[in-house]
């Protein structure tokens, strides 16, 4: 049986029984949507919204009538662009846009000042959007499977950045701008093509590095609270004075209390954060519609 398909201006029938709980949390996830109803958009008082899988291609301008928006996830759709009204919800903490056909993010992005969670892997970016080096709340921004080769020199300014994704994009040498990241916790550089690491000792708030599936022949000299993932990671750890920590087992993000899941978007927990065997980082980043 398929999916049903709602019609562009109403709500689903389903979606009055969701809205009386009393949360203010709207789930069209998996239905099959071109567009966005105007009828949501019309919901002054939501505050989560997760319209992920539908096949989505457009959003309204009007969706900046959403003014008490927290959560908007938008993942795995067919997104090309944002529209501007996007970038004028106020208290939008998390945003979920992985897995849709993105090329660049509109110069307002950088009015998403509450904005503390961003998942963006998955698309098409080339270079670094520049409106994000305004946003210093942000705490953790997943941009695996993109196709950037370089980072900013201006990155540093993200001062409230501690968790950051960048597996399977197309860097050859690791980026200067990330030795100057002090309060960084997480850094995942799986799956690109890097030779060669520097000292990373300056990353002093470091506690997980992953650097799997890159032509390296070794770890890099971390310290030795720092988690590493990769070639000669287990046998470097193995040498040190403290035990290796046991991961615990893997929980999807929407699972957690807003604590739980800043601690684990932002790497607070450390090691224990971390999920089983190899799946260890992909525990931080369990999308957050379809199902989870």
């Amino acid at each position: 049986m398929g999916i049903a398909e709602s019609t562009p201006d109403e709500l689903p029938s389903d979606a009055e029984e969701q809205l009386r709980s009393g949360e203010q949390q709207l789930e069209l996830s998996g239905r099959r949507l071109r567009r966005l109803p105007s009828a949501v958009c019309a919901l002054s008082r939501l505050q989560k919204l997760y319209v992920s899988g539908t096949g989505l291609r457009e959003l309204p301008e009007e969706i900046e009538e959403l003014r008490e928006l927290r959560i908007l996830a938008l993942d795995f759709n067919k997104l090309e662009r944002l529209p501007d009204g996007l970038c004028r919800l106020p208290r939008l903490t998390r945003l979920y846009l992985g897995g849709n056909r993105l090329l660049a993010l509109p110069s307002d992005f950088a009015q998403l000042q509450s904005l503390r969670c961003l998942w963006i892997e998955g698309n098409f970016l080339r270079r670094f959007p520049r409106p994000l080096l305004r946003l210093v709340a942000l705490q953790s921004l997943q941009m695996g499977d993109n196709r950037l080769r370089a980072l900013p020199a201006e990155l540093p300014r993200m001062t409230g950045l501690r968790g950051l994704w960048l597996y399977g994009n197309r860097f050859e040498e690791f980026p200067p701008a990330l030795l100057r990241m002090g309060r960084l916790h997480i850094l995942d550089l799986d799956r690109n093509r890097l030779g060669g690491f520097p000292d990373l000792h300056p990353l002093r708030a470091l506690r997980v590095f992953s650097y799997d599936h890159n032509p390296v022949t070794g770890p890099p000299r971390v310290a030795d609270t720092v988690f590493l993932v990769g070639e000669g990671a287990v046998e470097r750890m193995a040498e040190r004075d403290e035990p290796i920590p046991r991961p615990p087992a893997r929980r999807p993000a929407r699972a957690f209390d807003d604590e739980e899941e800043e601690d684990l978007l932002i790497g607070s927990a450390g090691p224990r954060a971390l999920g089983p065997a190899r799946d260890n980082l992909r525990a931080l980043e369990a999308p957050p519609g379809l199902g989870t």
